[in-house]
């Protein structure tokens, strides 16, 4: 994770995926492949209990077999102390990201601190985060009115005192379809400051999904009922996080949003079939395209 972070800061923004079943690997992975940049699979506690860490860790080592050139790193996202202990004891993975932001700063610190000497110690990366994302994804359900924006002070002092390996910062975003409110956006005040005290230190956005308004559109008009305001991230935004130092870029709602779309217009248009080969085979070649062109937007100059 640390290479892949040296290789890509300043240059480009590393799109770390999450994955769930067997069409999201190898949507992920093929996508990866097409567009011969590196990424980063994520798997959530949520996604380890709904298959078992057995079976997505056997699918992941099948992919990195079929798909040879992809240059990634697997990373468990969202895990409090349990998750990322059983993580680290697994062998499996090259990093973990403890979540005790919503603790406060000193208890933020000894937490992450245990976690980062139990992972270093077995050679894994740890990713923190300081500040509070709003919104809901998985089991995270945040109102806005928690969400709190990262001070670049407390960073400082929060990666000196714990030596976490990379920092997900708030600076605006949100998990979920809904994103921003009217004309908010990222915060890129706070995004400079913090790389100005922490020169090279990647940073991490989460909740980076586009949520794009025709995407929104061809889910209602198969059926759904997402509220059309449903807002997210423009790509000139990340790209200027990008050159803010954030390295890692967070991206779970536009895979389920195609996903969505895909599986409703499927039995929209054709009510006869069952065959979940069909609906799943044009998923996985949609999001394939889809990561390979997220992947090349992040790009500020040749990796």
């Amino acid at each position: 994770m640390t290479d892949i972070f040296d290789r890509a800061y300043g240059k480009y923004g590393v799109g770390a995926f999450n994955v769930f079943n067997a069409e999201q690997i190898h949507g992920v992975f093929r996508g990866a492949s097409d567009s011969r940049l590196p990424i980063i699979v994520q798997i959530t506690p949520v996604s380890r209990s709904y298959m078992n860490p057995k079976f997505l860790e056997g699918m992941i080592t099948a992919a990195e077999l079929v798909y040879e050139s992809v240059d990634f790193s697997l990373h468990l996202d969202h895990g409090n102390v349990e998750h990322c202990r059983s993580a680290i004891e697994s062998g499996f993975y090259n990093s973990v990201m403890i979540d005790s932001s919503r603790e406060d700063f000193e208890k933020n610190i000894s937490i992450t601190s245990e976690i980062v000497k139990r992972a270093h110690d077995s050679n894994v990366a740890v990713e923190a985060e300081l500040g509070i994302l709003g919104g809901k994804e998985d089991d995270i359900n945040m109102g806005s009115d928690s969400a709190r924006y990262t001070d670049p002070d407390q960073a400082v002092e929060f990666v000196n005192r714990t030596c976490c390996d990379s920092l997900a910062v708030a600076v605006g975003t949100s998990h979920g379809a809904y994103k921003f409110k009217g004309e908010s956006g990222l915060s890129f005040d706070v995004l400079k400051r913090i790389q100005s005290l922490l020169p090279r230190f990647p940073l991490v956005l989460h909740g980076a999904s586009a949520v794009r308004g025709d995407e929104i559109s061809r889910i209602n008009n198969a059926g759904g009922k997402l509220k059309a305001d449903a807002k997210g991230i423009t790509n000139e935004d990340l790209l200027n996080a990008v050159r803010c130092g954030v390295t890692k870029i967070n991206i779970a709602t536009d895979m389920r949003l195609l996903w969505t779309r895909v599986q409703r217009e499927f039995f929209r248009n054709s009510p006869e079939l069952f065959d979940p080969v069909l609906p799943g085979k044009t998923y996985m070649d949609e999001l394939a395209n889809f990561v390979r062109r997220r992947c090349q937007s992040l790009v500020l100059s040749e990796p």
